[in-house]
């Protein structure tokens, strides 16, 4: 098992700070979210800051997935907008995430995570599914072209929210080999009807990005491993037997105020997990 921490939990930490802590711990990859102190894509310097994040990541041993799901990133007032499904300014969402992909090809990432984002008020579900469908196609374009792969993350209450309106997208598109998935174990629990781990193997060789927490059934909290309803054992155990090679990274996104006791004590639960699944 590959365990990553996500520096979305290390909000309050300089970057460099975060990922000397996560790799000291024993963690051997990071997700990392693109904000405003975590290798801002839009200030000065990119192509160099970005080879000085490889050469560090590459120092520490730490593998690399980019997220992309930074809340105020690309607007000061509004909450994750715009999206793919906006009606104005989808734009600026697909050249953030055209970027981020190129961003991932210069660091060697294994996948750049994204989402749909929330339909908006008075958008019919078809206008909203035409929209995503086509500002996803320059988006995979970047990805073939740069040989990167693209997790596409179902998010509850989002247009795409579980592993079924994500086979929707994926055959609205041609089935692309680059539009892989990204799975939240949390949202396992929190929405889809199958147990945990047969979402694990439904996902299959579609999955490139697993981010994990725990949750409680129709809550989307991201919870601390022991406060939700999630038994983890049979979950690494699922990703074992499809064979799944890529990061497992905790994704707390709301725990940074303890940013490196929560590591640490993840790190103990995820390892005792995964020794019990074997």
């Amino acid at each position: 098992m590959r365990f990553g921490y996500g520096t979305n939990g290390f909000a309050n930490h300089r970057l460099d700070d975060a990922l000397h802590l996560i790799a000291g711990l024993g963690y051997t990859g990071v997700a990392l979210t693109l904000d405003h102190a975590h290798l801002d894509p839009f200030a000065p310097g990119l192509s160099r800051r970005v080879a000085d994040l490889s050469s560090l990541l590459s120092r520490l041993g730490l593998a690399v997935v980019v997220e992309t799901g930074a809340r105020y990133l690309l607007d000061p007032v509004r909450k994750h907008e715009p999206t793919l499904v906006s009606g104005t300014g989808s734009e600026v969402r697909v050249a953030f995430l055209k970027t981020a992909v190129e961003m991932a090809a210069d660091l060697g990432a294994e996948a750049v995570s994204f989402w749909s984002g929330i339909r908006p008020p008075g958008t019919s579900a078809k206008t909203a599914w035409e929209r995503l469908a086509a500002n996803c196609e320059p988006v995979l374009e970047t990805a073939a072209r740069r040989g990167v792969r693209l997790g596409f993350e179902p998010e509850p209450g989002m247009l795409v929210e579980d592993l079924d309106g994500y086979d929707r997208l994926l055959a609205m598109l041609g089935r692309p080999f680059h539009l892989g998935l990204t799975l939240d174990i949390g949202h396992c629990r929190c929405n889809e009807p199958l147990p945990v781990p047969d979402c694990v193997r439904r996902a299959g060789d579609r999955l490139v990005n697993v981010q994990i927490d725990d949750m409680r059934r129709g809550e989307h909290v991201h919870r601390e491993f022991g406060d939700g309803e999630i038994d983890f054992p049979p979950v690494l155990a699922a990703l074992a037997e499809i064979g799944y090679p890529g990061l497992i990274s905790v994704e707390l996104p709301r725990h940074s105020h303890d940013a490196p006791g929560v590591a640490r004590r993840s790190w103990d639960f995820l390892t005792a997990a995964g020794k019990e699944a074997r």
